[in-house]
């Protein structure tokens, strides 16, 4: 059993978004629905049979999306790494997880989908350039990653060869 899994708070699109994310990442999917019943009612005001939770798999990991109404929203205090193995994965999950999303909040690899849930993008082997001992090195990839909106790793192993 799981200790640990990320609740998603929606106002009415837990659902569209549990399918949106399912469709992105591979070994993924939906395990369960549930909905709200008369139970609460007055106080979460929800009509009886509305989505209530989605519970999901994105790779294998779970997720609750939880339809709890508009009082909160996403921020970029929390996000969702996806550290990729080539351009290839960096494209694909770049160009999925913008569609629909804030233009304005993609930077250093950051990005905002279609619910405004925070997501970073990058080369798994960025970790490794920034970490190196010679701080030249890990300097000029970080001033890479700077310039950048979605990650280029041809760009960053340039940066990082000097």
């Amino acid at each position: 059993m799981t200790k640990i899994t990320p609740c998603l708070w929606f106002d009415g699109e837990a659902e569209d978004a549990a399918r949106f994310y399912t469709g992105i990442f591979p070994n993924s999917k939906i395990t369960s629905i549930s909905h709200y019943g008369e139970a609460g009612r007055e106080v979460h005001g929800q009509p009886a049979g509305k989505v209530l939770t989605v519970a999901f798999e994105l790779d294998g990991r779970p997720f609750t999306a939880l339809n709890g109404g508009p009082q909160f929203k996403f921020n970029e205090a929390v996000s969702f790494q996806i550290p990729c193995r080539n351009q290839e994965e960096i494209d694909y999950y770049w160009d999925k997880l913008t569609a629909g999303g804030d233009a304005r909040a993609q930077q250093c690899g950051w990005l905002k989908d279609r619910y405004g849930l925070s997501w970073q993008v990058f080369p798994a082997a960025v970790m490794d350039m920034l970490q190196d001992q010679d701080r030249k090195k890990a300097d000029r990839v970080m001033q890479a990653i700077m310039e950048m909106r979605k990650m280029d790793l041809a760009a960053l192993e340039r940066a990082y060869a000097g």
